[in-house]
């Protein structure tokens, strides 16, 4: 088992890799900017080294100051949390030059999974289902518009390298064709240096379904049920629950088995998640893979009571899983709500600051993580993340009660957030039917 581990990342998820550490009995090393002094993942790491300014690229995105931190800690892995270095095929490859352990998986499987295209094929010799589409790269705009004329209707422009709802564009008519093809292009060039475009058919109205992963070095892999992440504001999660109101047991198992043989065909190691599109018809399709832990990643250690962190760690260290697919047991329902700084009633505009008052809400099934207290100022150069607020029940319509609950109790001051939305979808009554897509947020008023 590793000795110490620095952790590259900030918030709530640096507090979270700190307090497995603790249960595993591993020292901890915090890396953090000079306008996250005062941070708590600062405070209850072992040791803390400040990595440089406010300013991501110069601390947080930074790898070199992040590899000295470790070889002055005297580091013997690193953990990238998620978000900043965690997907950065580079950043894993230097860890390993330098003899620190990346704690995910290989630098190769990070970079063919990054790439649309390529983690597409290789979905596609796994057998796993993918939305019809282009095989690989567009090589010209006629190549797509042929494409097209077999598939169909509308279609979607994705960048190869893109992420986090950005490079993407939806195309309904062939004559516009042509003017969405530059223009997605031009954006992939400018937000990702990288202007290559892969096309797919684009499925109205899906839900968008993650299944939850864990593999080790010696060829185990089991998948953790699934999480609903379809309420989402232009591509980004704003609350997510599992199990899925749209996922039958039987639906689970198929696309767990098939997410756990993409996994196991792509080589990976440790936690990690694929992520499918479910039409309306129960069919599903491949979208891409998170080589990370996700933000989310608390519904699922809720319904079946594993610690994801830990286990992440362990692999990492060269233990095996030390538990097989029939050992996991869902149980109950989890719902976890981002509260983040922002202003909903104005277009989610963030909104630092300092916070002037804090109290958590409690009781059964509350769960909390947050790196925010009272006199606590959230910066303005980060994600705008203060809390994971997690309920859960013995169904969900427990969880959703318990979760009503625990927004009134929340109190946050000094700063606007996004309770206020939280307690208004929760009792809209397709959110409370589980009667919704990825589309709802677009389609309904609060």
């Amino acid at each position: 088992m590793f000795k110490k581990i620095l952790i590259a990342n900030r918030g709530e998820i640096a507090l979270r890799v700190i307090r497995a550490c603790k249960e595993l009995e591993i020292k901890t090393v915090a890396v953090h900017s000079e306008a996250d002094t005062d941070s708590l993942h600062v405070r209850f790491a072992d040791e803390a080294i400040c990595i440089g300014p406010a300013s991501s690229m110069e601390s947080y995105l930074n790898p070199v100051r992040i590899l000295a931190a470790a070889d002055i800690s005297g580091a013997d892995a690193i953990h990238p949390g998620y978000g900043f270095l965690a997907e950065n095929p580079e950043f894993a490859d230097m860890c390993t030059s330098s003899n620190i352990k990346f704690i995910g998986p290989p630098a190769d499987v990070i970079r063919n999974m990054g790439n649309k295209a390529a983690a597409k094929a290789l979905m596609i010799n796994a057998g796993v289902p993918v939305v019809p589409g282009s095989k690989g790269i567009l090589k010209s705009i006629e190549e797509g518009r042929d494409l097209v004329e077999k598939i169909g209707l509308p279609v979607i422009l994705k960048a190869v390298a893109g992420g986090g709802g950005r490079g993407m564009r939806i195309v309904k008519d062939i004559d516009e064709f042509e003017m969405n093809f530059q223009i997605t292009q031009a954006e992939a060039e400018s937000a990702f240096a990288n202007p290559d475009l892969y096309l797919e058919k684009y499925i109205k109205n899906p839900r968008h379904i993650e299944i939850q992963l864990m593999t080790d070095q010696h060829g185990n892999a089991v998948f953790l049920g699934e999480r609903e992440c379809s309420i989402q504001r232009r591509h980004q999660k704003l609350l997510e629950e599992s199990p899925s109101t749209a996922v039958s047991a039987e639906l689970r198992e198929e696309m767990g088995k098939v997410a756990v043989a993409g996994a196991l065909k792509a080589g990976y190691e440790g936690a990690g998640t694929i992520e499918f599109l479910l039409d309306a018809n129960g069919d599903f399709y491949f979208m891409e893979m998170n080589t990370r832990i996700q933000v989310e990643h608390t519904v699922t250690e809720m319904v079946y009571n594993r610690d994801l962190l830990k286990d992440q760690i362990r692999v990492a260290a060269g233990e095996p899983l030390g538990y097989t697919q029939d050992d996991l047991k869902l149980f109950g329902h989890a719902i976890e709500c981002r509260i983040n700084a922002e202003d909903w009633e104005r277009n989610f505009m963030p909104n630092p600051g300092e916070i002037t008052s804090y109290h958590v809400p409690g009781g059964m099934g509350i769960r909390v993580d947050s790196h925010a207290y009272q006199r606590y100022t959230i910066p303005p150069y980060y994600d705008s993340l203060v809390a994971k607020l997690i309920a859960f029940g013995n169904n969900r319509d427990e969880a959703i009660r318990r979760l009503r609950r625990a927004l009134e109790e929340y109190i946050i001051e000094g700063i606007k957030t996004t309770i206020p939305f939280h307690q208004k979808l929760i009792e809209h009554p397709d959110f409370q039917s589980g009667n919704f897509d990825t589309g709802f947020l677009e389609n309904v008023t609060l």
